[in-house]
């Protein structure tokens, strides 16, 4: 059997470039043709590190126009993956958690989001990630949109409205 390239069955987009997060606003993406969200959030940590704390928001135009906070409460993560390549289901309290905090690791946290957790009835149909600054803790975001609502050979953008 033949397995299929994610590059056919999702839509891979930057939420954050490269960044020790201060100030930093990961993008927007519109889930108006994809019915699943997956962010993908890479930490490198040096030394004297300071975590990120990390968030979701919705909004209802990736502009970030009526941005509130979106509620999710399990984070999988592995706090070493220099050492394993294994994620572990973790809870999180109040929606949000901080990055692991511990010298010289790479850090790897996954988000699951249906669509159809976000507060659609109002119109929120955008989503992103929230990142708290941090000090030598360099965060990387990638978004994975899958379950597009229309087949078509090339995605639809989710940069845009």
């Amino acid at each position: 059997m033949i397995a299929k390239r994610l590059v056919d069955s999702a839509k891979l987009v930057t939420g954050l470039d490269p960044v020790v997060p201060s100030s930093s606003t990961p993008d927007y993406v519109s889930l108006k043709h994809y019915q699943h969200f997956t962010a993908v959030i890479l930490v490198k940590n040096a030394t004297l590190v300071t975590g990120s704390a990390i968030t979701l928001k919705q909004a209802t135009a990736v502009a970030g126009t009526g941005e509130k906070a979106l509620s999710f409460s399990t984070v999988w993560a592995n706090t070493d993956t220099g050492a394993s390549d294994t994620l572990v289901e973790t809870a999180v309290t109040s929606d949000t958690f901080t990055t692991n905090a511990t010298d010289s690791k790479n850090l790897m946290y996954v988000i699951e989001v249906d669509a159809a957790e976000l507060d659609t009835s109002n119109g929120f149909d955008c989503i992103r990630v929230g990142t708290g600054n941090a000090t030598a803790a360099t965060v990387t975001v990638l978004y994975v949109l899958s379950g597009a609502r229309y087949a078509q050979a090339t995605p639809p953008a989710a940069i845009t409205d």
